[in-house]
């Protein structure tokens, strides 16, 4: 399957690399308005450089295009990648609001391509492992989740930070991952509530927060958001059922249940290049039929929701409700 890559940033250059450890797919182009970036990347991995998607897609001929721009820019660019035959797999966040979401979903139907959204934490081996042994029933009843991304990155001179550009601070941008994930695991999420720290960086957007999140399932998550801070944990999901606890970590994974002496451990971390190329994979698979997408266009549209409503939250300070897919935003409670 051949590939075009749109935006030539940092999570473009991971993108690269796993396209060239992929038996699935090939990297042919690499677009961005920065004409110095995108030859510099496409130097480095073999293949042609634009400045210009129209001329990338008549001249270098991809069936496929991974979308690395930032996340204001993806309507229309995913919209006018698909007007022109591209299959389109878009970095998180979809969109920064549901109507845009929903408008791409509905382009994507009408063109009859492939569209979803890419969020690497779902393609994770300990992830996925975690899911089957939750689903074998093994922790039993799951009663609470925790999810932790937090770290100290300056923040005061990347787009990331700029809500025009954005959608917002660290809730959209780390927040859309932890939302995958617990959709992923515990089903749709049917309430929160969002409490913002203190900001030390100073920035026109929220730098830390922590998330209270109930799924339909009536799992209790606690999620904390932070590019100020940093917990240094050994684990980013923890999980505990009535029956064990499942620890989903860095380097390694682990579950232990009442009665067991030691933890067992069935992962070895982290692998971020093993979760972008199971990503492309995924999706080129998808497209030539052979295997359903782990990430619907539907998870991708509940993820832009459940963020919505996190911002509602925020300003509210109160639970509120998260929308039925497809479905107007609720007033919170």
């Amino acid at each position: 399957m051949r590939f075009g890559i749109v935006g030539a940033g940092s999570i473009a250059q991971t993108y690269a690399s796993a396209f060239a450890d992929s038996a699935e797919a090939r990297l042919v182009a690499v677009c961005d308005v920065r004409q110095v970036a995108a030859r510099a990347m496409a130097d480095a991995n073999n293949c042609r450089s634009y400045s210009d998607v129209d001329q990338m897609c008549q001249e270098a001929g991809p069936q496929a295009v991974v979308v690395c721009t930032p996340p204001a820019t993806h309507p229309a660019m995913c919209e006018h990648l698909m007007e022109c035959g591209c299959h389109v797999l878009c970095e998180k966040p979809l969109a920064t609001d549901s109507a845009s979401a929903l408008r791409l979903l509905a382009a994507a139907e009408q063109t009859g391509v492939h569209f979803t959204m890419a969020s690497k934490f779902r393609y994770v081996d300990d992830v996925i492992k975690a899911r089957a042994l939750i689903t074998s029933g093994l922790p039993g009843d799951v009663v609470l989740f925790e999810n932790c991304f937090t770290g100290t990155v300056d923040m005061s001179t990347r787009w990331n930070s700029d809500p025009r550009i954005s959608g917002g601070g660290v809730l959209i941008d780390n927040g859309t991952h932890s939302v995958d994930i617990m959709r992923y695991l515990f089903g749709p999420v049917v309430e929160l509530q969002v409490v913002e720290g203190k900001r030390i960086q100073r920035l026109p957007v929220e730098d830390t927060v922590r998330m209270f999140v109930r799924t339909a399932d009536e799992v209790l998550g606690n999620i904390d958001l932070s590019w100020s801070v940093s917990k240094e944990q050994p684990t980013y999901i923890s999980i505990y059922g009535s029956h064990g606890t499942i620890l989903i970590g860095w380097r390694k994974s682990q579950y232990r249940r009442p009665g067991d002496n030691e933890w067992t451990v069935f992962g070895s971390g982290y692998n971020k290049l093993q979760a972008f190329r199971s990503q492309i994979n995924n999706f080129t698979r998808a497209i030539r039929g052979e295997e359903d997408l782990l990430i619907t266009p539907g998870d991708a549209l509940a993820s832009v929701q459940v963020i919505e409503t996190a911002y509602r939250a925020l300003d509210t300070h109160r639970w509120a409700p998260v929308a039925v897919t497809g479905q107007a935003v609720p007033e919170p409670v």
